[in-house]
């Protein structure tokens, strides 16, 4: 048990005078070393162990999660927006809450009815990470060769 306390309540030095001090120690007992290390101290800081406990528990994410009041509360949220900005009739605003929400990639589907067909949905959504990335290079290595074409003319 005092290997455990000595890490945390001071040094060696500091508990021995403590305990001169308290007079648990007479000063015909005190360590040989006590008066040397009290006329010479050290000039650099001593190590102290930092406390802090190694973490059993690892962070886990939290996935999220959609419920279906959550899809509801988009389509409304966005079906007034856009009746704020536009005035179309109802039915036709209705269409088009959809398709905005399909292209925000929230999928909705009436009661009794198919989900809706992968030919509505927007093109840009079907993209894959991979295909953008070798557009992006072809765009850029067309733009070089064409800069560097004007760059030449003589």
């Amino acid at each position: 048990m005092a290997g455990s306390r000595l890490e945390r309540f001071g040094t060696v030095f500091t508990r021995v005078r403590d305990l001169m001090r308290s007079g648990v120690i007479k000063p015909p007992k005190k360590p040989i070393w006590y008066d040397v290390y009290e006329a010479f101290p050290p000039t650099t800081s001593l190590h102290v162990k930092p406390h802090t406990r190694p973490c059993t528990k690892k962070q886990e994410t939290v996935p999220e999660i959609f419920y279906r009041e959550d899809e509801v509360r988009a389509f409304v949220d966005k079906y007034t927006e856009l009746k704020s900005h536009s005035e179309m009739d109802d039915s036709a605003l209705f269409e088009e809450t959809g398709k905005a929400l399909l292209r925000d990639g929230i999928v909705l589907r009436r009661r009794g009815a198919p989900s809706v067909s992968a030919e509505t949905r927007d093109p840009v959504l079907e993209l894959k990470l991979t295909d953008m990335l070798t557009e992006q290079r072809s765009v850029s290595a067309d733009s070089e060769d064409t800069m560097e074409h004007t760059t030449h003319k003589p």
